[in-house]
Order: C-alpha cells, then sequence, then structure tokens
C-alpha cells in the first residue's frame, strides 16, 4: 500500500523526523512513499499517522539530513528517506562510498546549502531606518537559492545582537530585537527603505580598499555571482573601479612607500622588558593609561578583589553601568552574580573579579550606548594584560564566565558548554561556566530559573574545588 507523507513548504526538519519514525516503525520501504513537501493536499495514498519511537542514526547521517533538508530539490525527502531506510537495513557504512549514487547526490545537495550558507553570510546588507520612537531599526533583503533561511540565523544574531534587524528574503524572515527571534514567512522587497548614509558610508569604505593590482574579473564573478549585484550597493561601483584600475595601479607605482627601517631586536626586546610590570597596581597604571583598543570604549574597568584570591572570576567586557561607575560587574548582570554568589556560598568581597576585555566596546543607538561583542582579534590585544594580571592574583581557580572570557583564558575560540566544567586554561586549573548575562536575556521565566539554578550549582562547585567553606 501507498503511503503519503505531507510535510510543510521550506525545510520541514520536524515534520521529516516524525514522519521516518512513523514509517520506519512499520517498515514501509522507500518505493511505498509518496512525499508531498509542497504542504498541500496529495490525491494517492493513505496518510501516515500515529506516534513512533525515535531512530537511532550515526552522527553524520543526522548532519546530513538536517543539511539536505533546507534544499529546494522536490525529491529530498525522498532520497533522505532511501539513504536512512538502505543504513537501517544492512549498509550501515553507506555514506564512506562517495561513488554510490545516492550519496553522491545528497554529498552535491550538502555542497551546495554550503555554498548558498556562504553567500548569504557574505552578501547580506542592512539599510538603516529609524522609527517615530527614535530607535533605530536595520532592515536587509535577499534572495538565497534555498531554504537556509532559519539555518543563518545564529550567524546573524552573534555578529549583530545588539542590533534591532530584520532579513527578508522570498522564502521566510528573520526578526530580532536584541532578546528574541522570530522566524516569519516570506518578506517583500518594498519594506526595503531607501538608501541611507550607512550604505553610502560603506560604498566610499568598498571603494577605498579596492585592491586594482590584484583585480580578477573572473575570480570575482566566480565568488559573487551576477545574481546577487542587483541587492549589493557596492556592485554598482564594480564596473567604474574595474574601468579605472590601469590608471590606479600606474598611480601606485609612481608612489611605492619607502622599504621600512628595520628596529634594532635586541633594543626593542630590552625596551619591553623595562616596561614589564613589577606588581598589580603598576600593571592596572598601565591598563589605565592605555588607548582603547575597541570601538567606543572610554576609560578602562580595572579588576578587583584581593591579591592572592583563591578564585578569580573572569567576565567578557564592561557594560554601560561599569564603564559609568568604573567598576566592574555592578550593572544587571554583575547584580546576578552577586545574588548567585550568595545563594552558592561565596563571598564576592574574598573573590577577586575582572574581566578580559578591560574597555566598553559598544555601539551608539540614539542615546543608548548598545553593548558590542569584542572581535578575536581585540581579545587578543587585550590577552596579554590578562594573563598578566591572573599572574600577579595567583588563584587556585580561575573561572571562565562565558564564551569570550573562555577564548582569553584558553587563547583560542572553543564551544562554550561542551567546556563547561573544570578545564584546564593556560596551565592553571579553571573552570568554564555561562556568563550572568546570558541568563538574563533567556526568553521566559522558567528557562531562566533552570538555567540560574545550573549557574548556582556550577558556582558550589567551583567551591568546594578550592576547599571554601559557605559561609555560617
Amino acid at each position: 500500500m501507498t503511503t503519503r507523507v505531507t510535510l510543510t513548504a521550506g525545510a520541514d526538519r520536524d515534520g521529516f523526523r516524525q514522519a521516518v519514525r512513523r514509517l520506519l516503525a512499520v517498515e514501509t520501504p522507500p518505493d511505498d512513499v509518496i512525499w508531498n513537501a509542497s504542504g498541500g493536499l496529495d490525491l494517492f495514498g493513505t496518510e501516515a499517522a500515529g506516534d513512533a519511537p525515535p531512530v537511532m542514526l550515526p552522527r553524520a547521517v543526522t548532519d546530513l539530513v538536517g543539511t539536505v533538508v533546507c534544499h529546494r530539490d522536490p525529491e529530498r525527502y525522498a532520497l533522505l528517506y532511501r539513504l536512512i531506510w538502505r543504513i537501517r537495513h544492512g549498509e550501515a557504512g553507506l555514506l564512506a562510498n562517495p561513488a554510490d549514487r545516492l550519496v553522491h547526490r545528497l554529498e552535491a545537495m550538502r555542497k551546495a546549502i554550503g555554498r548558498d550558507l556562504h553567500k548569504m553570510h557574505a552578501f547580506v546588507r542592512f539599510r538603516e531606518t529609524v522609527a517615530p520612537d527614535g530607535i533605530a531599526r536595520y532592515i536587509a533583503w535577499f534572495e538565497p537559492d534555498h531554504y537556509i533561511v532559519e539555518a543563518t540565523a545564529g550567524f546573524f544574531i552573534e555578529r549583530f545582537r545588539s542590533m534591532i534587524w530584520a532579513i527578508l528574503t522570498p522564502v521566510g524572515s528573520l526578526f530580532w530585537d536584541t532578546e528574541r527571534l522570530v522566524v516569519g514567512g516570506p518578506g517583500d522587497k518594498a519594506q526595503l527603505p531607501a538608501d541611507d548614509e550607512f550604505e553610502a558610508g560603506w560604498c566610499s569604505y568598498y571603494a577605498s580598499i579596492f585592491n586594482p593590482a590584484r583585480l580578477n574579473p573572473t575570480m570575482m564573478r566566480s565568488e559573487m555571482a551576477m545574481k546577487y549585484w542587483r541587492n549589493l550597493p557596492e556592485a554598482a561601483l564594480i564596473p567604474h573601479l574595474i574601468r579605472d584600475a590601469p590608471e590606479r595601479v600606474r598611480t601606485m607605482v609612481d608612489h611605492t612607500a619607502e622599504a621600512p627601517r628595520h628596529r634594532d631586536p635586541t633594543r626593542a626586546v630590552a625596551a619591553m622588558e623595562r616596561q614589564n610590570p613589577a606588581d598589580l597596581a603598576a600593571l592596572n597604571r598601565i591598563i589605565a593609561d592605555a588607548q582603547p583598543m575597541v570601538t567606543g570604549g572610554t576609560r578602562a574597568v580595572l579588576g578587583e578583589g584581593p591579591t592572592g584570591a583563591a578564585i578569580a572570576l573572569v567576565g567578557e567586557q564592561p557594560g554601560d553601568a561599569e564603564d559609568l561607575a568604573g567598576r566592574p560587574f555592578v550593572g544587571p548582570a554583575g547584580q546576578m552574580l552577586d545574588r548567585a554568589l550568595a545563594e552558592a556560598g561565596l563571598d564576592r568581597a574574598h573573590l577577586y573579579v575582572t574581566n578580559a576585555v578591560k574597555h566598553f566596546k559598544y555601539e551608539q543607538r540614539g542615546k543608548r550606548r548598545m553593548h558590542a561583542t569584542p572581535s578575536a582579534g581585540e581579545v587578543k590585544h587585550y590577552r596579554w594584560w590578562l594573563m598578566q594580571e591572573i599572574g600577579f592574583v595567583n588563584p587556585k581557580l580561575v573561572v571562565a564566565l562565558g564564551a569570550t572570557a573562555l577564548h582569553a583564558l584558553s587563547g583560542k575560540a572553543l564551544p562554550l558548554l561542551r567546556n563547561r566544567g573544570p578545564m584546564e586554561l593556560d596551565g592553571r586549573a579553571g573552570f568554564v561556566t555561562v556568563h550572568p548575562s546570558y541568563l538574563l536575556r533567556l526568553p521566559d521565566e522558567a528557562s531562566r530559573q533552570a538555567a540560574y539554578q545550573a549557574f548556582v550549582a556550577d558556582l558550589r562547585q567551583i567551591r568546594d574545588s578550592v576547599g571554601l567553606n559557605p559561609p555560617p
């Protein structure tokens, strides 16, 4: 008997997962299944129904499924189900055979999705609009080849977390209000604001960094296909820049810079040694006198707490309240931290508290200074100060609060939740947990309470690991 499976239009991961469970529960072969991925009615067969137990599959298979369901090919679900059927019926190593026609086709679809994700990451351009409330909002239009919109949400949230933005596409839309993501239906390009000053500035910057000596139109069209040009503001400049490239190259040759004069490495090293701080107070004077290495930074917010503290807590960077007060963790996240410390039996006065980045990185939005996440390069710039600081404090345990602190203390970008718990950090005993601001961003009270209790449990484990007793 033929079985019909109707899924919603787009990338219906959950619907496909449920359908696979039901079909495998009654051993329905691929040839007996009709997949309807348009969301409409199918006139043939009986609709698959009922609950079914989960299906255990290799991680590589679930990853492939999660990607290929985003493809526009109407046969994608049938192909994926055939792959799962074969793996479940004696071909456990099927994915390791690239010569298999089914594997080859699915791998080509996976690569197509990867290219489409890369293009959306690279070619989304926001335009600014200011509402009557005076708050800036940013809107972008993009035309993906496949159903990848929801899959890109994490990328854009990470990079534009402090902005209110919308990305509209013909197959779905994303809306972010700095705290909550909403996935919507197809957008309308007519909603895109007119050209703005931000876009004009971007075009000016693009023209200034265009290197005519490295011009390769064929490679340019390969990386930035013509189909994307109509939605890229800088694309209008490209014909002019290509036409003027020979003259700009001649100008560059005529104004070749002088070769740099080499510094004496012995003298340079000796100068650095003379500047090395002798203690924490000297280090703090250097930090306080230095120019900010992030945009928007005003004054340095130094760490506080006793030298020799058993525990050093390292956060990301100062926020607006910390920048104004000149002290770490005094804003909403600091109040959350104080509450959790008290509940875990830790006295903040006996801890050392600091940040990986010493200045507040922000973007001005009207009267508000909106937090901006430090880049990997900025974290690297500040790392020498942080490691010197930790060396002077010399705690028994250093705690990374959040991904930025983990990056700074370990020297490399690592997934936070996968490394949560005890971990050696640059040769020191360490512990990785979430930043208290993470708790403030959770969308509902139940999630916040669960995450808060897990955070307090981490702090209790931290307390016990250094042998501190809770206050009576």
